[in-house]
């Protein structure tokens, strides 16, 4: 606007004061479209980014190569493998029951062996870990902790990972017993580590899921479970799959910690998960056996808005749908009053102990096939080689079941229950008793 006690303009003067004026405006709102476009950016790359990263896997899969195994003959970790198997290589040898060596420790043994190498870990309660000759039951080293050993160690690259009552991860090294570093949480380590490239995973009493850096044992990542962690990770494709003393089943990234799915049991679960197929298999106290898609997802909020959703469901108002099944239900069977075990999968069977029971589960039906009865309750995890599952119970025996029929082929006695799970190399079953000592047995 030209004021009109402004100085008589002439025409020429008045064409560019018009054009300075557009030019000036122009600028103005191109400016402000720029600010206003480049704020809608932020502010939608600020709510796109963290939904695409928290509730997807379009960006940053889990990496498809972060697997590991036992190689052939051996059983270094809890349960055989990172998916939990308790299925071993079959051998030309099959053991007949028969003790090869006993190794005494002084205090009952918990922790479940792993063979690497021709040597044989376990941990005592009496707070050491032990190195023995697989092949004459001699003692190689023995490594001293600040209290109880009931995790069961894993093996790899030369270095033994486990952990202690006393609330450390220990990484020692296998030919030497020389500590390696450790790694100190607020409480127990009964959850038995997993080993996966250069991570080492595992769960704690004191709430937490951790992931290390596997040279030299700084936290890489923390997850917050809200309970109790004793059950032991499964890792298979970049994925870490662990159950807690609560109600969920986690699976989380491998890399960065970030949870994929939260399964609800409704009950506490104690087992450690199971691999196969594309599918989770886990226990608890519930008496069922659950299986969930291991590639799963659940929807954000999900456990918080599926009880409101349900409720308004119930109350029967027009045009609300059903809520949906829970993310990653297949089935779930019922068993017994509580299942006590960590399963082991061989072909379409499922094996699983519960109260003083061994119970084979057909995959293909959901249905029991078979069951063998033991002398007292069971609580250690079924070990399955050459067609034969072994378990001990706290009737003091090792059991050899025949896998298909459910009949029993022998056993053995020791002087102590036999919570420890056993473990399968090259024909030898190993295995722990609270009479303080380990038994080989071929």
């Amino acid at each position: 606007m030209i004021h009109s006690d402004s100085p008589e303009l002439s025409f020429e003067e008045m064409k560019e004061v018009v054009t300075k004026r557009v030019a000036y405006l122009k600028r103005r709102r191109t400016i402000k479209v720029s600010v206003i476009g480049t704020v809608s950016a932020i502010v939608l790359t600020a709510i796109i980014y963290p939904t695409l990263y928290f509730s997807t896997g379009v960006l940053f899969r889990p990496p498809a190569g972060l697997n590991s195994n036992s190689p052939p003959g051996q059983w270094t970790m809890f349960h055989h493998d990172l998916e939990h198997s308790g299925s071993a290589d079959s051998t030309s040898t099959v053991p007949q029951g028969t003790i090869k060596w006993t190794f005494p420790t002084g205090a009952a043994i918990h922790s479940s062996p792993a063979i690497a190498n021709g040597t044989v870990y376990f941990g005592s309660q009496n707070n050491k870990l032990y190195a023995l000759d697989a092949d004459t039951g001699e003692k190689r080293w023995e490594f001293e902790t600040g209290s109880w050993v009931e995790s069961s160690p894993a093996i790899a690259n030369g270095v033994v990972y486990c952990g202690s009552n006393d609330g450390n991860m220990y990484a020692i090294d296998a030919e030497t017993g020389e500590t390696i570093w450790v790694f100190e949480t607020a409480y127990p380590i009964i959850s038995s580590p997993a080993v996966a490239g250069d991570m080492v995973y595992f769960g704690a009493d004191d709430y937490y899921i951790y992931a290390l850096n596997a040279n030299d044992g700084t936290e890489v990542w923390k997850f917050y479970t809200g309970s109790h962690v004793t059950s032991s990770p499964a890792v298979r494709n970049g994925i870490v799959y662990i159950g807690t003393n609560g109600n969920y089943l986690y699976t989380l990234h491998a890399i960065d910690g970030r949870r994929i799915l939260r399964y609800k049991s409704h009950y506490p679960g104690f087992s450690s998960p199971v691999l196969s197929n594309d599918t989770i298999y886990f226990s608890g106290s519930s008496g069922r056996i659950y299986a969930v898609d291991a590639d799963a997802r659940s929807w954000p909020r999900e456990h918080e808005f599926r009880p409101m959703w349900t409720q308004i469901y119930a109350w029967g108002i027009p045009g609300i749908p059903a809520p949906p099944l829970q993310s990653g239900f297949l089935w779930q069977l019922r068993i017994s009053r509580s299942a006590t075990t960590s399963p082991a999968i061989a072909g379409n069977n499922l094996y699983i102990c519960t109260g003083e029971k061994l119970i084979a589960v057909n995959l293909e039906s959901q249905e029991k096939a078979w069951e063998f009865k033991t002398g007292d309750s069971v609580w250690s995890s079924p070990a399955v080689a050459n067609s034969y599952v072994y378990i001990g119970s706290n009737d003091y025996r090792l059991y050899a079941i025949d896998a298909a029929t459910g009949e029993e082929a022998w056993h053995i006695s020791t002087e102590g229950k036999i919570t420890s799970s056993p473990a399968v190399a090259d024909g030898i079953i190993y295995v722990g008793s609270h009479d303080g000592k380990l038994y080989a047995i071929e």
